[in-house]
């Protein structure tokens, strides 16, 4: 195999040049790097980073860890991450905890082990104790989709609660009143927000909330097909819907359609994130759109600019998010 050596003598320079070349370590003319890179291509030089990432401390490896990637919104996340990685030539070692907790910890320490930069993470909620191994490893760490509002901890979400409040109010323009609420689990900031932006519109349009109208789901098909047969079970069923995420209103809406009411004639339903499955659903869903794929991206980057600047202060960045109006939802009365 050619080696370091070959590469200088093709391209005429010092190996020490080449060397910064690959590793991107001082500043060589663009010339110089061109002739370079020519070399490298012509004898299929291939270069070996496992050996530069024992000299370097550094292997270009960043962790995620995802609560659930069955959950299509965090694909689309990891879709955004995997692209900015690959365009900053960064691989990724990815850790599904599966909703639990004590998993999380567990791939944690697997990521820690395989010594990667850093790590970006969407906590299952159990992020005091993440953060704390983090923290005591000395490993730089974007939270993502989450607010544990830690001063010295860099995140990036999403308008959590202007989307909860964003479509409580679509629904009540629509004349609706009787809202339901499907959330997610309340100890996760995410769904916390939404159900306070959703009693903020209430509050603001000066209409009674009910705590009856407040169902807890899971995040999932089931959890939302069970939430929503409670709120049928109501002495006075809502006549709209807002569930706190996509999957939770797709199974939602099987809930009632099997009851025998039609979406929307009888309930209207919006959900939350815009997944790929919202624009197929039958009706196809409004819901509140999440930019997943930007968040992904974004996340790459301050972890990036945090490997430049270990010191620099923390940095808390929201998203706005958009009504996505489709076929779920019509005005109360129509029929």
């Amino acid at each position: 195999m050619p080696t370091i050596r070959d590469v200088a003598k093709v391209a005429n320079v010092s190996t020490s040049t080449v060397s910064h070349v690959i590793n991107e370590t001082r500043y060589v003319s663009p010339e110089t790097r061109e002739r370079v890179l020519r070399a490298m291509q012509q004898l299929n030089y291939q270069h070996n980073r496992l050996a530069s990432s024992l000299r370097n401390r550094k292997t270009h490896t960043i962790g995620v860890l995802v609560p659930n990637s069955a959950n299509p919104y965090f694909a689309e996340i990891l879709a955004g991450i995997e692209a900015a990685c690959y365009e900053q030539d960064y691989h990724i070692i990815m850790g599904n905890a599966n909703d639990d907790p004590e998993r999380e910890q567990s791939y944690l320490k697997v990521l820690l082990s395989r010594q990667v930069d850093g790590i970006l993470l969407i906590s299952t909620g159990a992020f005091d104790n993440s953060i704390r191994l983090l923290s005591a490893n000395k490993t730089p760490v974007v939270m993502v989709d989450r607010s544990a509002e830690l001063a010295t901890v860099d995140e990036l979400f999403t308008d959590n609660r202007g989307g909860g409040r964003l479509a409580t109010e679509y629904l009540l323009s629509l004349g609706h009143c009787r809202i339901g609420c499907i959330t997610g689990p309340s100890f996760l900031t995410p769904s916390a927000a939404r159900v306070q932006g959703y009693r903020d519109a209430f509050s603001t349009a000066n209409h009674v909330f009910r705590d009856e109208w407040l169902v807890t789901g899971d995040f999932q098909h089931k959890g939302g097909y069970l939430a929503a047969q409670k709120l049928l079970a109501q002495d006075e069923i809502p006549t709209a819907i807002f569930a706190c995420n996509d999957l939770m209103a797709v199974g939602a809406v099987a809930a009632l359609q099997k009851a025998g009411l039609r979406v929307p004639h009888d309930i209207s339903v919006i959900g939350y994130d815009d997944i790929p499955l919202a624009s197929y659903a039958n009706p196809r869903l409004t819901t509140i759109a999440q930019p997943a794929r930007e968040l992904g991206h974004l996340a790459v980057e301050r972890l990036l600019e945090r490997f430049g600047n270990l010191g620099a202060p923390a940095r808390h960045d929201m998203l706005p998010v958009a009504l996505i109006k489709r076929d779920s939802c019509s005005p109360f009365g129509e029929s």
